[in-house]
């Protein structure tokens, strides 16, 4: 009985939102057929409306930093991360530092890590470790390689000791929790551009401006999965830990730690992954490495030297996931008591005597220690050749000019004109119809109060124009993601053939993404929604197949026993029940395009990206700020919807509670 109740109040509130979204719609649409004879004031908040957000933030920050000596503060701990860097800079690539032992060769590198990788996974990820160093040095990239490992090997660990201890706190405090829970939501959908000015002004220019940017991207995901894990700790371990007399630090570091590790783990790959994302991108604030080196050759249109430095990227990108996947996979392996201790750690022995081994004969064999450049395989001139030669093909070069103009000229210019000439309020009322229809009062709300904020922030016009980039790459991701998923779904084979492949591609940093599009399109708008396109069709693709594939096998011999045919079934029973878990991928991909649209400002935009971009040439702090705000509420406001939507749908469906 509860339960019918519990389904009628449900379909009330359903009709209720439906009736009031229309009523929202309604009047959007007053505006729309008035707009001739609307104020000026109604179509867009006039200049003497718009509060000096961005000079008040400039007040707040400049009284922070001097007079209550923040500077001096952050400059302290530069210098102790400048002096760390220089540690590992030295050992990985020789910089003229302190403890000058450095670089260590690649070779005495390479086995370390092969015979590492080989513990964790076995011989596959021994081998595409092998592949991954081999390439790396062979191709003549070990030294911009190893700058940004320079980085990544300091960032990753601070990263994972800082969200540890925050994740901690948030545990065992839940006011700390419920504080900072908003904060984490607002980090992880700020664009990376508002990481980057904070750090250089806060920290310098270079390496160190860049970890620390790195380090406070990366922090956000390890406290939630650490939160998140200690929260899964069940009552039984922690009774069997109070009955054995354990003190306070002992159940923490004997108990909840250990039975957290799988989520904990989980926290450490997503820390390591998008270090390496964000340290390839503080490339625009001056840090050396594979990513200053791809956007010097993305910028001077060299596309073959590109093409070898991202797949240098993407393959360390492969290796550091599936090595940090594999070792939250292995257990801990237990020994009998008295067993010797080089039997207990005979792998670490065997990588420390291949270390010792490879350095010692990299002074017999220089290659093994450097590649010159007149030794590496580096074939970018001719691949540049081989690419613009293809490109250069009738075929191919009439496609993609047609593409260009059809996309340009019908599509995206047209539908950017018609979303900038929608007035202010209609526009704020439209996504609160649709928020109000798909999630509720709520939510609704919220995105109405998120936009409203956007509004009166002076910068509506180039929200829309991102808004606008965003809302084309996903519908057309939506073309190729959706169909790709559900041919996969039909095979077994297949699902786990293109789940692979889209894994792989969420380890991709951004920034490769680029290198097609600029490829095939140049450097317009086309290109920049084939960037973000790309990026976006990954997890349409992914939750399409793993929501079609969860689709309860009775209800498809029912649907096959009533006579359906394969279209009717896939239409009216495996599509709907499907939905709450595509609704996720909706979701990601609205949330990775834009944090790539910000990215293809490089490509050349006219969004809040490419104001972004310039606020690092100077230190307009709330400028860029006020920017990454904006960025921030619109990718919120969606995510407030869809993943209400998709709460609301598992409830109706009987998928969860």
């Amino acid at each position: 009985m509860s339960k019918l109740n519990q389904d009628t109040r449900t379909l009330n509130s359903i009709d209720t939102n439906t009736g009031i979204a229309m009523v929202l719609l309604f009047v959007a649409v007053g505006f729309l057929l008035s707009r001739e004879i609307l104020p000026a004031w109604l179509i867009r908040i006039p200049e003497e409306f718009i509060p000096p957000l961005a000079v008040w933030l400039d007040l707040i920050f400049n009284f922070i930093k001097d007079d209550l000596h923040l500077i001096d503060l952050t400059r302290a701990i530069s210098g102790g991360l400048e002096v760390l860097l220089d540690i590992t800079a030295n050992l990985l690539y020789g910089r003229n530092r302190w403890p000058k032992l450095g670089p260590i060769p690649w070779a005495a590198v390479c086995a370390s890590f092969v015979i590492l990788a080989y513990y964790l996974g076995g011989f596959k990820l021994a081998l595409l470790a092998l592949v991954t160093f081999v390439w790396t040095a062979m191709i003549g990239q070990w030294k911009i390689a190893m700058q940004t490992m320079s980085v990544l090997t300091l960032a990753a660990p601070l990263a994972v000791v800082i969200g540890l201890g925050l994740g901690v706190t948030a545990w065992k405090f839940k006011t700390f929790d419920k504080s900072i829970r908003p904060i984490l939501s607002i980090l992880q959908t700020l664009p990376f551009f508002t990481y980057l000015l904070p750090a250089v002004i806060f920290f310098k220019v270079g390496p160190t401006a860049g970890a620390v940017a790195t380090i406070m991207f990366a922090i956000p995901p390890m406290i939630l999965m650490t939160t998140l894990g200690l929260r899964k700790v069940s009552t039984e371990i922690v009774e069997a830990g109070h009955m054995s007399g354990c003190t306070r630090w002992q159940m923490l570091s004997r108990v909840y730690i250990p039975a957290a590790r799988t989520e904990i783990l989980v926290g450490v790959n997503q820390v390591i992954m998008l270090c390496l994302a964000m340290v390839v991108l503080t490339a625009f604030i001056g840090m050396p490495g594979l990513g200053a080196k791809l956007l010097a050759m993305m910028g001077s249109f060299k596309i073959g030297r590109s093409f070898e430095i991202g797949i240098t990227i993407v393959l360390f990108a492969i290796m550091l996931d599936r090595m940090s996947k594999a070792w939250v996979l292995k257990q801990p392996v237990h020994f009998d008591r008295g067993t010797k201790w080089w039997q207990r750690h005979k792998y670490f022995l065997l990588s420390l005597l291949a270390f010792l081994f490879f350095l010692l004969l990299s002074q017999i064999i220089p290659i093994l220690a450097e590649v010159t450049r007149k030794q590496s395989f580096s074939q970018g001139k001719e691949i540049d050749k081989i690419i613009k030669g293809f490109l250069a093909i009738d075929a191919i070069k009439n496609t993609t000019e047609w593409l260009r103009w059809f996309l340009n000229v019908k599509v995206l210019i047209p539908f950017r004109n018609s979303l900038l000439w929608i007035p202010t309020p209609a526009f704020i009322l439209i996504i609160m119809g649709f928020g109000w229809y798909l999630a509720g009062k709520k939510e609704a709300l919220i995105a109405g109060i998120f936009f409203t904020i956007v509004a009166i922030t002076g910068w509506w016009d180039r929200s829309v124009i991102t808004l606008y980039t965003v809302i084309s790459a996903v519908v057309l991701a939506t073309f190729i993601g959706l169909p790709l998923g559900i041919l996969a779904a039909r095979s077994v084979k297949w699902s786990s053939r293109i789940l692979l492949a889209c894994d792989t591609a969420q380890t991709f940093p951004s920034f490769i993404y680029l290198i097609p599009a600029i490829m095939l399109f140049g450097v317009n708008d086309v290109a920049v929604v084939f960037s973000i396109l790309i990026f976006a069709a990954v997890p349409l693709t992914r939750y399409t197949i793993e929501g079609l594939r969860g689709v309860p096998p009775e209800m498809v011999e029912a649907a096959d026993m009533s006579g359906a045919t394969r279209f009717q079934r896939l239409l009216t029973v495996e599509l709907p029940l499907a939905l709450p878990t595509m609704g996720v991928g909706f979701n990601q991909a609205i949330n990775f395009a834009f944090f790539m649209v910000i990215i293809a400002a490089f490509i050349g935009t006219q969004d809040l990206g490419q104001e972004l971009q310039r606020t690092l040439a100077g230190t307009e702090l709330g400028k860029n700020f006020v920017l990454g705000m904006n960025v921030s509420l619109m990718a919120l406001s969606f995510d407030f919807i869809i993943t209400k939507w998709t709460e609301t749908r598992k409830q109706a469906l009987g998928l969860g509670s």
